[in-house]
């Protein structure tokens, strides 16, 4: 299996560090959010270009692999897409993106307005990963996995390393949980010196099942964060890691995500996805409980939507 370690992790930081945006951390006091107990640290990655974090593994696996005449393709719920996409342009390289229908309308603006080739059809990420690789045995392109590929892993994990540099204090860090490939490459990063919880949709368990199972197993894909948070199951690159380094995985449940995306705007006017606020609302509902004084990190990882009104709701 391909060694997803720190000295790897430094060295797609220092390849890619001219084509991305080393972002924020904000500290903020619990009780802004109603959290006697915490401070927090939030590292604000949705500022990154694209408006995920996942421009980092894009470019960490388009920087370090050949891409052919026909360019590149992945299969994408849609902030995967926008990245491969944005990335594919800045380096001169043709690229295809398959897309789910549930793809957000906010997602498919951003990925067309990079100039890669859009195909939508199918109903879950799923769909779109087959459809991909069934272009990409076809054409010849060079498949960019949205997490189960050591070059995707290796360009997250540059989160935690920026985590880390910004914020040495924080003792617990929350991340969201998909495919896995985030809070596999940021737990290869910390290799336990910190706490880490994955947090993930009720509706789409995929790590907490597998952790349950020992293996990835299949699970639902459903939820309003289906587009970012709900592949079938997670990778199996980023599986061991996960077992070695991540303590537990809290669910949360719909409403908290949006409880967690309205109060983002109401007390700091941040504009997050659902997926992107999740690992909030584990805080917000009570599925992780800091102990007083804990330092928690909360990574806010996406902020792909369209302008919402918090009084109306989603």
């Amino acid at each position: 299996m391909p060694s997803i370690d720190r000295d790897r992790i430094a060295a797609a930081e220092r390849l890619i560090r001219p084509y991305i945006r080393h972002t924020p951390i904000m500290r903020v006091a619990g009780a802004d959010f109603g959290l006697e107990a915490a401070s927090l640290a939030l590292k604000l990655e949705f500022l990154q270009h694209t408006g995920s974090f996942k421009p980092r593994g894009a470019f960490a696996s388009l920087l370090s692999r050949q891409a052919p005449d026909a360019g590149v393709a992945a299969a994408s719920g849609g902030n995967h897409g926008a990245a491969v996409a944005f990335a594919a342009r800045q380096l001169g390289v043709p690229a295809t993106i398959f897309v789910p229908r549930i793809t957000s309308p906010a997602k498919l603006d951003r990925i067309r307005s990079y100039g890669a080739e859009l195909v939508v059809g199918g109903e879950v990420y799923a769909d779109a990963l087959r459809a991909s690789e069934e272009f990409i045995a076809r054409r010849g392109a060079l498949a960019v996995h949205a997490y189960d590929q050591p070059e995707t892993l290796l360009g997250q994990g540059t989160v935690g390393l920026e985590f880390e540099a910004d914020a040495p204090e924080i003792e617990t860090l929350l991340v969201a949980v998909g495919g896995g490939g985030l809070i596999g490459g940021i737990a290869a990063w910390y290799a336990a010196r910190v706490r880490l919880i994955g947090v993930e949709p009720e509706a789409a368990p995929t790590l907490h099942l597998a952790l349950a199972a020992g293996q990835p197993v299949g699970a639902p894909a459903g939820g309003i964060a289906a587009d970012s948070l709900a592949p079938r199951q997670v990778g199996a690159l980023m599986f061991p890691i996960a077992q070695r380094f991540v303590e537990r995985v809290a669910l949360v449940p719909d409403h908290a995500i949006r409880d967690a995306q309205r109060l983002l705007w109401e007390v700091l006017r941040i504009v997050a996805e659902p997926g992107g606020a999740a690992a909030l609302a584990a805080l917000l509902c009570g599925a992780y409980r800091p102990a007083a004084g804990e330092r928690v990190g909360v990574l806010l990882c996406g902020a792909n939507t369209h302008a919402v009104d918090f009084d109306r709701g989603y």
